[in-house]
């Protein structure tokens, strides 16, 4: 008798038509994981996919400033009560950015965090999408715990440096992410090296060599992607536009653009060897 398909797992109503949920996530600040989000979620729609994106870093919100949103430009209500992103170079876009003066901090408990999280994803217009990208703030903390407890994770992307502090704090993403039963896409090393425009042929390993290959092996998990600096990328993302947008021939645009098509490979693997992530239940004593 043929093995019964596994159970889908219940979604909030906002997000019913997602297809794969993306988290993106580092263990510390200044990694550029806000910069890997917005450029898979650009890399990804630009590859004809239909994608969301979800700031889901409350306290330091960085979508509206990497697509160029204007701080009077915000989100309307439907007639369902459900907040409708924005939607800018074909990605539908959510973030606390939006909706607080850029020049004022959000100053919440936990409580009120998880409470807007659950909102951004449960209360949301999001449609039919191919891939809900979701960026979150540095760390291991509530948004973490609320964003697994409210959807079914298809897999995750840690980002890092190849700097040993940044990979230590990598290593605690990852085995969070295990222990709340989570798949691990791979991790991406930003800042891999820097070649002067003038030398392309020369590689500078500013932060260590190498560093996210043997955390990635020790790990088990793939890498999916070495993204060197490049001031262009930088600048890209201040003026509004993702590079892999706005100077798709760059050496960062190329490395973000084979990151992406890494993860939908890794996405359709995980897919098809392995049954729906369940949210989880959390039980404190």
């Amino acid at each position: 008798m043929p093995d019964a398909p596994a159970p889908r797992p219940d979604k909030p109503r906002g997000v019913a038509g997602v297809t794969n949920f993306i988290a993106v996530a580092s263990g510390k600040g200044g990694v550029g994981k806000s910069t890997v989000a917005a450029n898979l979620a650009a890399a990804l729609a630009k590859g004809g996919a239909k994608v969301g994106l979800l700031d889901a870093d409350v306290y330091g919100p960085s979508v509206p400033l990497m697509f160029g949103i204007p701080e009077d430009e915000k989100p309307r209500v439907n007639d369902e009560r459900h907040i409708v992103p924005l939607v800018r170079y074909g990605v539908k876009l959510l973030s606390m950015g939006f909706l607080v003066d850029e020049k004022n901090a959000v100053i919440w408990r936990g409580p009120m965090v998880s409470s807007a999280v659950r909102q951004f994803i449960g209360q949301a217009a999001w449609g039919e999408r191919d891939y809900l990208v979701i960026d979150l703030p540095p760390g291991t903390g509530d948004i973490q715990l609320t964003l697994v407890q409210t959807v079914p994770l298809t897999g995750a992307v840690v980002v890092s440096t190849p700097q040993a502090v940044a990979l230590a704090d990598a290593r605690k993403a990852v085995k969070m992410f295990e222990n709340v039963h989570v798949p691990v896409l791979g991790v991406v090393e930003n800042m891999a090296y820097f070649t002067p425009p003038d030398l392309p042929d020369r590689r500078y390993y500013l932060f260590g060599e190498a560093g996210a290959q043997r955390l990635a092996a020790e790990l088990g998990v793939p890498v999916l992607g070495e993204v060197p600096i490049e001031q262009a990328a930088r600048e890209a993302g201040d003026l509004g536009t993702p590079i892999v947008l706005a100077e798709p021939e760059s050496a960062s645009a190329t490395a973000f653009t084979a990151m992406a098509e890494r993860v939908v490979a890794e996405v359709e693997r995980r897919n098809a060897e392995a049954p729906p992530t369940q949210p989880i239940e959390i039980l404190y004593k």
